[in-house]
């Protein structure tokens, strides 16, 4: 795991961005492998609906780690794999902790943890609680001797609070984080900014309608993520080729599925040991 560890920090550069295309389940880790991914990472929101909830910490800390465990032993085993843990699957500094022996204990490598505090009146976290919630991940990595990348998620573009972007990713990486995500930043001059100001990997979110990964990298970005938009996909298929079944009885939308034999045999190769 140590290793694992050190090459997945490794990958993050600002010269040739580590590209994450998001896993939500054995199966799509397997095919994102096989493609050539130098890592695999979780999407908080695929993961979730795969199993029947909706993203936002509505998912069991249980059902989650579960879940991590058979995408970490569906990959090669020198493969990193980082997940999306949330906000950390507890109320408490202490159970972000417990979260992450969980996490270390199913074999990932590394974190998202993000700063939006949901319930009734949903909003960013106060600083210096999710600094403490860094820290009590930072500390249980720690603990078990590995040194665990921890992407501190920054939602103040998704919060209407762009402006406190920079003191947040400050604050987060001296409780602790490593790397920076700021989902929903979209204008490369920003993008820019934020890379400049920001001492540590920046990772922005894509989809249709992003610039190249080389443009990111110009801009200085050491990451790309493009977060639940593979799942979105796939399930849009599967909306469409339902409803052409269902209207039409035709089935168009399948012309360009996977081979059946070649999907089984990638699903029919050795797992992870640990």
């Amino acid at each position: 795991m140590t290793t694992r560890a050190a090459r997945f920090r490794a990958l993050h550069s600002d010269t040739q961005p580590l590209v994450l295309v998001n896993a939500w389940d054995a199966a799509s880790a397997r095919v994102i492998a096989a493609a050539g991914a130098p890592a695999i990472a979780t999407t908080s929101a695929g993961v979730a609906w795969t199993l029947g909830a909706p993203d936002g910490d509505a998912l069991s800390r249980a059902a989650a780690l579960e879940h991590l465990a058979r995408i970490v032993h569906a990959v090669p085993a020198d493969l990193p794999v980082t997940a999306d843990i949330e906000s950390g699957f507890g109320a408490t500094p202490a159970d972000v902790a417990v979260t992450i022996r969980g996490v270390l204990e199913a074999g990932a490598v590394g974190i998202n943890l993000e700063d939006t505090e949901r319930g009734e009146t949903a909003g960013l976290r106060a600083v210096e609680d999710q600094q403490a919630r860094i820290a009590a991940a930072r500390g249980a990595a720690d603990d078990a001797g590995v040194e665990l990348y921890i992407n501190a998620r920054v939602d103040t573009y998704f919060r209407g609070a762009p402006e406190e972007t920079i003191a947040r990713a400050e604050a987060y990486l001296a409780a602790g984080a490593t790397g920076i995500f700021v989902p929903g930043v979209a204008d490369p001059e920003a993008i820019a900014a934020l890379a400049k100001a920001i001492p540590a990997p920046l990772n922005v979110l894509a989809g249709p309608g992003s610039p190249p990964v080389a443009e990111f990298a110009a801009l200085g970005v050491a990451r790309v993520s493009l977060g639940s938009s593979v799942a979105e996909a796939a399930y849009a298929l599967a909306r469409r080729a339902a409803r052409e079944a269902y209207s039409t009885g035709t089935y168009g939308a399948l012309t360009d599925s996977y081979d059946f034999g070649e999907l089984n045999t990638l699903m029919s190769g050795p797992t992870a040991t640990g």
